[in-house]
């Protein structure tokens, strides 16, 4: 199983290899920087799954059985402090056809999604909440903002494993 992985961050990829080898033997996690074609910080459940998709699709290959998309977005909320929560979206692509799932959500502090709103990424404000450089990269905001209950490889894997739901019963699916 030659998959691979629209993203150079290594969680994203580590998240993926960990679910996949769950499920296929002899596999091959690779991965290759693409564009999402969306906003660098996507707001909306249509942009952040849009981004999710175009990463899945710029890095397939004919060579590769799967190729994986997952994008990161604030989506609105109600009944949240803030209006919104971050979710990550997992695009899977075979070549023909895309499945799609989605991380548990949360809440990021109210002056991270005012700085956001007004233009910054998430991570370079939760970089400078933290004191942790790259912490998106690292254990992620989810791990911080829980206290190390969830970290960011955790909660990737929940939206790869979720987009792989159809391909593990493909028989009900299509």
């Amino acid at each position: 199983m030659m998959v691979q992985v629209g993203s150079l961050n290594p969680v994203k990829v580590q998240a993926t290899r960990n679910v996949l080898e769950k499920f296929y033997t002899n596999i091959t996690v690779s991965s290759v920087t693409v564009h999402s074609r969306v906003s660098d910080q996507p707001i909306g459940l249509d942009q952040t799954i849009e981004g999710a998709v175009n990463r899945a699709k710029e890095a397939y290959v004919p060579d590769f059985d799967l190729s994986v998309g997952i994008e990161s977005g604030l989506i609105e909320a109600p009944h949240t402090i803030t209006g919104y929560v971050d979710m990550q979206w997992c695009a899977i692509y075979d070549g023909e056809k895309i499945t799609l799932g989605v991380s548990a959500g949360f809440e990021y502090p109210p002056s991270v999604v005012e700085e956001v709103l007004s233009g910054k990424e998430v991570g370079d404000v939760m970089d400078e909440l933290t004191g942790v450089e790259d912490l998106g990269e690292k254990m992620g905001a989810v791990s911080y903002l829980s206290r190390g209950l969830l970290d960011r490889i955790g909660n990737t894997e929940q939206c790869v494993l979720m987009a792989m739901i159809p391909r593990l019963n493909e028989g009900i699916y299509f």
